[in-house]
């Protein structure tokens, strides 16, 4: 079945940037699993770059054509659809041609011909909110998608700038987010507890004990779907290490979330 983003709630979970080995095979089975034991739809995501890393040395993924080979294998061997980012224009195209859905970083949430080429493929593509971006202010991201074609849209709620070294998530935003879109609205539970630049040698830090009272209020305040970045050694991961969740502790954080949602929706 293709993937859409209309099949509420859903999981978009994986970790954070594709490393070596076989990190990648073993998340993408064991969400195969839960996917199965929850009957929740799960997409399957992971980086091929991360491009925006605060340091020059730090670790940025396989690139484009081993990270797509990457994520075919862990597609078919899972069987899980598969989303992953974009960071340019000309790599909509060759990325559409593997992956199930795209995903447009927070900080190139206003990049007019990447949301564009995003659109042309036909795709459905995953806008996530700048951290400084207001609610109102995603309608023109989602209307830039929509007018190149594709209108299997969703927004991603991430968090705002606090500072200069933290994040607050507004539980008004899940609303607003809707109101101004008409898009899904997925809450990005392990982002939004980053500190940006507060972590070792400037990398990111951030708090992963919030992580689940702050999944709990966004599914309580309206969430259309979760979005949690996982590695089964998140101390050992190549990226966002401090806010990546433990895979062995996935299934009972999302069955919380979904336990919540159907009591509030009762």
């Amino acid at each position: 079945m293709a993937w859409s983003f209309g099949r509420t709630p859903f999981l978009i979970a994986g970790p954070c940037v594709i490393e070596p080995g076989d990190v990648l095979l073993k998340v993408a089975d064991a969400l195969a699993g839960l996917e199965r034991d929850l009957g929740l739809p799960v997409l399957l995501k992971a980086s091929f770059d991360k491009a925006n890393r605060a340091r020059l040395g730090a670790s940025r993924g396989p690139g484009l054509d081993e990270g797509l080979r990457a994520l075919e294998r862990a597609r078919s061997a899972s069987g899980l659809p598969v989303i992953t980012d974009i960071h340019e224009a000309h790599q909509a195209l060759p990325v559409s041609q593997v992956v199930d859905a795209l995903q447009i970083p927070a900080f190139l949430c206003r990049q007019t011909d990447l949301l564009i080429a995003a659109g042309r493929t036909g795709k459905p593509v995953n806008v996530k909110k700048g951290q400084w971006m207001p609610a109102d202010g995603m309608r023109g991201a989602v209307e830039k998608v929509r007018s190149a074609g594709s209108n299997d849209v969703a927004v991603t709620e991430r968090g705002t700038f606090f500072g200069y070294g933290d994040l607050v998530v507004d539980m008004r935003n899940f609303a607003r987010l809707r109101a101004a879109t008409g898009a899904p609205v997925i809450f990005d539970a392990t982002h939004s507890v980053q500190q940006p630049g507060q972590g070792d040698a400037g990398a990111s830090g951030g708090q992963r004990e919030f992580i689940p009272p702050l999944l709990s209020a966004a599914v309580a305040a309206g969430a259309d779907g979760f979005f949690l970045e996982t590695h089964p050694d998140p101390a050992r991961a190549l990226s966002d290490a401090a806010t990546q969740w433990p895979l062995e502790h996935l299934a009972d954080l999302v069955g919380q979330a979904l336990e919540i949602r159907g009591r509030v929706r009762a």
